[in-house]
């Protein structure tokens, strides 16, 4: 898929706000300075088109962008954000979850994990979570270009063990880097192959 028009359509904190859920929508999550907003803007091919911060915790809304006027690119709060009151680490928990849960036109969410790092309790939990509520979604590992192949190839193949400790069957997986672009062409066309598969049931 080549992203032509990628515009930014709404923020705010309540689902029942979000746009109409006539398109399909994909969204983006991950642990705080993981690289989301970089990703997004390298996927869409606009530099700035998704804020980025080198303080966490930048984002802190719903935001919802549109791409090729054909499908939704959600941009969501990072979680585990520890440097913020409890208050309103429980408030920005609870609209996520919300907004999860009940927006019916979500066809997956992109779980984002920093690939320099092992396996995180607060993102294998919120995966768990995912799995329980039957949400689809599918792991993205960020930040390759910091990592030898050789150690890159190692860190995915100790996370996939990890995750076969609880799950039968391993969610689709993604490589990326903000950086080089490394990943993004595979995210769209994946996102590409689902819209259609949309289509076709239709």
């Amino acid at each position: 898929m080549e992203v032509k028009e990628a515009q930014f359509v709404t923020s705010n904190s309540d689902v029942r706000k979000c746009p109409p859920p006539k398109k399909p929508e994909y969204a983006f999550i991950g642990r705080s300075n993981v690289g989301k907003s970089s990703l997004i803007n390298r996927i869409t091919n606009k530099k700035s088109l998704a804020k980025t911060s080198g303080k966490p915790g930048k984002t802190r809304l719903i935001n919802h962008f549109i791409v090729n006027n054909e499908w939704y690119l959600v941009d969501l709060p990072g979680y585990g954000y520890a440097e913020v009151p409890k208050a309103e680490r429980l408030k920005w928990e609870k609209m996520i979850r919300q907004y999860i849960l009940q927006r019916e036109n979500l066809h997956c969410l992109f779980v984002l994990i920093d690939s320099r790092h092992q396996a995180q309790e607060i993102d294998l939990h919120f995966m768990e979570w995912l799995g329980l509520s039957q949400i689809p979604f599918s792991i993205v590992f960020t930040k390759t270009d910091k990592l030898k192949p050789s150690e890159l190839e190692e860190n995915i193949r100790k996370y996939k063990e990890k995750l076969l400790e609880t799950w039968e069957e391993l969610p689709p997986m993604f490589t990326t880097s903000a950086e080089t672009g490394t990943g993004t062409t595979e995210i769209l066309d994946y996102i590409e192959a689902v819209n259609k598969a949309i289509t076709d049931r239709v």
